[in-house]
């Protein structure tokens, strides 16, 4: 008696969502338990279970009593005619006749012995990878399914079925009726399932999420990969305990290869690969390569290949022109590997569909879906392979003009060739990327192409632009590269721009007199007057690294101005007034008239930026901030100034200046983010103006312990005496004097101080060093010493003129001079700061004033004053401005505010109203109308909302109310 066919069922192993092939099994069993056998084929990719699924059906015949025929088709296809029907029959090779004679094997016997089989028990016939099995064994199987109605045999056999770029043989059962095969298609694993098997039983440990979502890429949904890699996991982390796996707290889901030592999981997909055949092994090997050599985004302007076609433009904006499309893809895949485009692009479409590829989210392509599965698949093909792959698609994509990026991000993965084409592709890209700003996409192009044959002055050219590019990363190796272009160079105005490239990156690393003799080296320039004026500009701007070369330079330049003004350009003319404006020889006015003379006589484009730069620092000093911002901006954006051109770094200079100037102390933090500590693992930078502004704005902000961490790592004695490292000495001072140190921040004050009198600069529209000195003699009571700093002080400022100096100096002269005439002297400096843009300034002025007044027994007039400085501080949101006010406020003897006096949050709630709607664009009249006001109340508000806002226009309104969260809605009006 056999057993119960649900029993039987339930006795078999568990396999994850194939419920309906094992009900498929259990029917067919059924019937060929009655006599009525039938043949099933079942279908699908490698991996996706077949195997496992013929076991299965094994199992179910043997607990249903019957004879279980196993075959395995092998794919070296040998064993002759009928190898695999003959491997089900006669196993132990005794298909003869009793005296032992070979007989010839024929369909005719072989069907005799099934039937004697049959004949005696129930048969089960299992037949795996029938696909790989001999032509007459698959017609002996196919001729079978129609004969075996009236037996008792069921025949079940796997069958690879997956879209492959080769095309397949036609099926077991392609040519059977319904009536005698039973077919099914296994699927991938669905998500859920997947979930299943990583999470595990019930009793196991949970995994997180993003364990969970790698393991599911990775493994595609195919059973055999997702098996081999959980497999991979428990050796890789044996100890480790599972529900830590993905999180932020225990180990990480690999994404290398190599960190799965047990190779279970490329094993796997090597086998996969093998099993869809040479064609498809290569197309998913080169989509692998190709995948990380097209970038995801590009700038509309960028140049195409040269030597390509122009494609007519796309109606629609595709989401990057330089990554391929799928359909480009799949034409570059089938181009690349000689193979069909049509069953290149099924391929494609198939995979997605199965898991294996995902579309990217940039630009919609295929990628595979992790990167532990795409290194798989790469895993042991040669180098040679792949870079015959990079190569042949660059070609391929210059010649369909496809944009320079993407062709050079081909060619950076090839070895070098000698085609004409190859450096010209790749510096096209460099100039691209470095315009965009992508330094290390050009720097990598600019390698590749010196590793191709050039043209003497053509690799001159690249090692000088590689040069200035990789200073910024490593100054030994930009150094080298300038050293060796230079010593190629031949024609002059070539030399003298390397020249002064080798010469700024010297003084930057602290070799000024090196730089120099660098630029003397070039020689006499007397046939190249613009050339020899570059020099001239380019010595001016790299003397400032030190001091006696700065005097000697300028000696020079001051003789020749005498001797011969004819050779004095206009931008040679605005060093020296600049240099004079620093050795607190003219005024203001005087070097700004002639400085607008100078910024429109005709200059050479060569020396035009050195013109800019050299004015808007003139500029700057002189308080005309918006003409140094403009001519900053045009030295910045209408010419393309290399990092190390060092007009470059001056006009960078003069607009964090400015942004200082102007009490912009957000502004400077952002600007000068690359002045924080570098990791431990590097060399700290030394003193520099941009360090030196990031720990003024800390100190503003009150981040005192952040500036001092900036300070600690910079050794003064080791620095390059620069005018930077004055600067640097001086906001060090600042931030000691902040911290209650006195005594320090005067050490670092008149050391300032001590290093560019050496430098002959005096005047303090540089670093107002004797101003801070005085203030710290006045905290350790020593008023002489302050008033004889504060006085010499006054002496330069009174020859420059300009409110910023005058204002400061009157302040601390006037703090040091004490009684009335000291009263007077803070009054002055208030009234030379008030009605101009420099309210940080005036906040100190104020400050300084009203405690004065406080200490002569007159609080009530310091009042009014104090306020005055609380509300400007408290609209500069700058904390230490702010506190200091306030200190001196309560020092008056005025009462704590409790509301604040400007910004968004002092804005009344009809302020704000009527605000809102200006910034919209209503008039003062439709705002009456609309809110059942007057027109003068409309007024009035308007007024006092843009002076607690800071703000002199009404376009500026949107802007200010930025920060203010919404209005809660007016209640409907009941008429």
């Amino acid at each position: 008696m056999r057993p119960p066919l649900h029993s039987s069922l339930s006795a078999l192993p568990a396999l994850l969502e194939r419920e309906a092939a094992l009900g498929l099994l259990a029917l067919e069993a059924r019937r060929a338990l009655d006599g009525s056998g039938r043949l099933v084929v079942f279908r699908g990719p490698t991996g996706t279970g077949r195997s496992a699924l013929l076991e299965a059906a094994a199992d179910l015949g043997g607990q249903l009593g019957m004879r279980v025929l196993r075959a395995h088709a092998s794919a070296d296809g040998g064993g002759g005619p009928f190898a695999l029907v003959r491997q089900l029959l006669c196993p132990s090779g005794d298909f003869g006749p009793e005296d032992g004679s070979p007989w010839p094997v024929s369909s005719a016997r072989l069907w005799q012995r099934l039937h004697a089989y049959a004949a005696e028990q129930p048969l089960l016939v299992a037949v795996d990878d029938v696909h790989l099995a001999d032509q007459s064994s698959r017609r002996w199987l196919t001729e079978g399914a129609r004969r075996m109605a009236g037996l008792r045999v069921l025949m079940v056999v796997t069958e690879r079925g997956q879209y492959d770029v080769a095309p397949p043989s036609p099926g077991l059962a392609h040519a059977l009726p319904p009536a005698v095969v039973g077919s099914h298609a296994l699927a991938p694993l669905s998500r859920a399932a997947a979930e299943t098997l990583i999470r595990g039983g019930a009793d196991a440990p949970p995994v997180s999420d993003e364990w969970v979502e790698g393991c599911v890429r990775a493994g595609a949904g195919n059973p055999l990969l997702l098996r081999a890699l959980l497999d991979d996991l428990r050796a890789v982390f044996p100890d480790a305990d599972a529900g830590e796996r993905g999180t932020g707290h225990g180990v990480r889901l690999p994404t290398s290869c190599a960190e799965l030592y047990p190779g279970a999981f490329v094993a796997a997909v090597s086998w996969w690969l093998e099993s869809a055949g040479s064609g498809t092994a290569t197309v998913a090997r080169t989509l692998a390569e190709l995948e990380d050599a097209h970038p995801d985004t590009h700038a509309s302007e960028e140049p195409r290949a040269r030597g390509g076609r122009t494609p007519a433009p796309s109606p629609a904006a595709a989401p990057s022109a330089l990554a391929p499309q799928e359909d480009d893809l799949g034409s570059l895949l089938a181009e690349v590997t000689w193979a069909d485009p049509s069953r290149v692009a099924g391929w494609l479409t198939a995979m997605v569909r199965l898991g294996v590829l995902r579309r990217d989210p940039v630009h919609g392509g295929p990628r595979f879906a992790h990167p532990l599965l795409r290194e798989a698949v790469l895993d042991g093909w040669p180098r040679a392979h792949r870079q015959a792959v990079h190569r042949r698609a660059a070609e391929l994509r210059r010649r369909r003009g496809d944009r320079v990026r993407a062709v050079a991000a081909h060619l950076l993965r090839t070895p070098p060739d000698g085609s004409a084409w190859v450096p010209q592709t790749l510096l096209d890209a460099a100039s691209v990327a470095v315009r965009e700003g992508r330094t290390g996409e050009a720097v990598a192009c600019l390698r590749r192409a010196l590793d191709e044959p050039l043209p003497r002055e053509r690799r001159a050219a690249v090692l000088a632009e590689l040069g200035a590019l990789e200073f910024a990363t490593v100054r030994s190796a930009g150094i080298s590269r300038l050293a060796e272009a230079l010593r190629l160079q031949e024609r002059p105005r070539e030399r003298v721009m390397t020249a002064v490239t080798l010469g700024t990156a010297l003084a930057h690393r602290g070799e000024p007199r090196a730089a120099f003799d660098v630029l003397v080296g070039l020689g006499p320039l007397d046939d190249e007057p613009v050339l020899a004026r570059t020099v001239q500009s380019a010595s001016a701007l790299l003397a400032d690294h030190d001091p006696e070369i700065r005097r000697e330079v300028y000696a020079r330049l001051r003789e020749t101005a005498a001797r011969f003004p004819e050779r004095m350009s206009p931008a040679v003319r605005t060093l020296l007034i600049r240099y004079e404006a620093t050795a607190g020889l003219i005024s203001a006015d005087w070097a700004s008239r002639q400085i607008r003379r100078l910024l429109t006589a005709p200059e050479d484009p060569l020396l035009v930026p050195y013109l800019l730069g050299t004015a808007a620092a003139v500029a700057q000093w002189a308080d005309a901030s918006d003409d140094a911002e403009r001519l900053v901006r045009a030295g910045l954006t209408e010419h393309r100034l290399s990092s190390l051109h060092p007009a470059h770094g001056s006009l960078l200079n003069v607009r964090l200046d400015g942004a200082a100037a102007r009490g912009q102390y957000a502004r400077v933090l952002e600007e000068t983010a690359g002045a924080a500590p570098p990791p431990e693992d590097t060399p700290r930078a030394g003193p520099s103006n941009f360090l030196a502004h990031r720990v003024l704005a800390l100190v503003e902000f009150g981040r005192t312990a952040e500036a001092a961490r900036l300070v600690e790592g910079v050794d003064v004695s080791e620095a390059h005496d620069s005018w930077e490292l004055n600067r640097f000495l001086y906001a060090r001072g600042v931030l000691r004097a902040a911290g209650g140190d006195p005594a320090g921040a005067l050490a670092d004050f008149l050391e300032c101080g001590r290093r560019q009198h050496g430098r002959e600069v005096e005047s303090p529209i540089v670093t107002p060093w004797r101003t801070a000195a005085a203030e710290c003699h006045l905290a350790l009571g020593q008023p002489q010493e302050a008033l004889d700093l504060a006085e010499a002080e006054h002496r330069y400022a009174t020859v420059w003129n300009t409110p910023r100096v005058r204002g400061r100096t009157l302040r601390v002269l006037g703090a040091a001079t004490g009684g009335r005439h000291g009263l007077e002297l803070t009054g002055e400096a208030v009234d030379t700061l008030r009605n101009t843009p420099l309210d940080t300034e005036l906040v100190h002025a104020l400050v300084a004033h009203g405690r004065q007044l406080t200490a002569a027994g007159r609080p009530g007039r310091a009042r009014p004053l104090l306020r005055e400085a609380a509300a400007t501080a408290e609209r500069l949101m700058v904390p230490r401005l702010m506190a200091s006010a306030e200190a001196a406020l309560q020092a008056s003897g005025a009462r704590r505010r409790n509301a604040p006096l400007t910004g968004t949050r002092s804005l009344t709630a009809s302020e704000r109203r009527i605000a809102a709607l200006a910034a919209d664009g209503s008039t003062n009249a439709e705002i009456s109308e609309l809110l059942h006001l007057a027109k003068r109340t409309v007024e009035t508000h308007l007024t006092s909302t843009y002076r607690k806002l800071g703000i002199r226009r009404r376009a500026d309104l949107k802007n200010a109310l930025a920060p203010l969260p919404p209005l809660p809605p007016q209640p409907t009006e009941t008429r």
